[in-house]
């Protein structure tokens, strides 16, 4: 495993962030929690989860917080509204309910992968599977905006990142500014406002956080069904380190008291 040496927030008395998780495995949803934390180099009392696959979102004082981070989630946004389930339903109604919030206030949020549906929905983008990629450690390029923008501060113009979604962002809102891209996947991060940024790519995993997932989602059309164990073995080695770096320039620029 790749050792990262993360720079910790180090603010005893600073306000918690907000992890919004969807993942109905209690395994995964862990992982996920102790991936955040690691990468965004906070403590388990500067980040709080919250498991909306399991109890409704409440409403969130924002001043309470420091910031909001969502991760994945099997929920695929794109498909039609008899098709999703209850529980899709209603963490799509409430994140809508939080991101009416968030934005006219331009509160800092991070959005992981699920994170560019919801927030690229809510500001009029268009979401469907014309870009979805298999799993793969694919090359993002920072493009003239994303070189400039703080989070990406000593990360270099183009990187490596760990991949794997069935739909994604194909047109941009017209709030968004476009900060990376992709040959396969042309939106691959934007920022909405100064404080508000979504990535397709997973910036919160390495290599055994990502296998896994994979291990748990065999057969959802991430990668051919039944080679878990080949993919997992053919990405070995893959420095996706900058893109952990994106989460804790997030958490260091956002950390407040």
């Amino acid at each position: 495993m790749q050792t990262i040496y993360i720079n910790r927030v180090d603010r005893r008395t600073m306000k918690p962030f907000v992890l919004i998780s969807s993942r109905p495995e209690p395994a995964l949803a862990h992982s996920e929690y102790e991936s955040f934390l690691r990468h965004c180099g906070l403590n388990s009392d500067q980040l709080i989860q919250i498991r909306v696959d399991q109890e409704p979102l409440p409403n969130l004082q924002l001043d309470d917080y420091s910031g909001i981070l969502v991760g994945g989630s099997p929920f695929n946004a794109s498909i039609p509204p008899s098709d999703k389930s209850p529980v899709q339903q209603r963490v799509e109604a409430e994140m809508g309910f939080l991101l009416d919030k968030i934005v006219p206030r331009d509160f800092p949020f991070f959005g992981a992968c699920y994170g560019v549906a919801t927030l690229g929905l809510h500001e009029g983008g268009t979401v469907d599977t014309t870009f979805g990629e298999t799993v793969t450690a694919g090359r993002i390029a920072l493009t003239q905006e994303g070189r400039k923008d703080p989070i990406t501060l000593g990360i270099p113009d183009n990187f490596d990142a760990y991949l794997g979604h069935t739909e994604a962002i194909r047109t941009l809102p017209a709030s968004a500014i476009l900060l990376a891209t992709s040959g396969p996947c042309p939106i691959q991060m934007f920022r909405v406002g100064t404080n508000m940024y979504a990535t397709q790519f997973h910036p919160e995993l390495d290599h055994d956080a990502l296998a896994e997932r994979l291990l748990a989602y065999d057969g959802h059309g991430y990668y051919p069904a039944g080679e878990a164990a080949v993919t997992i073995a053919g990405l070995v080695g893959a420095d996706v380190a900058p893109a952990h770096t994106l989460l804790r320039n997030f958490a260091l620029r956002y950390a407040r008291d």
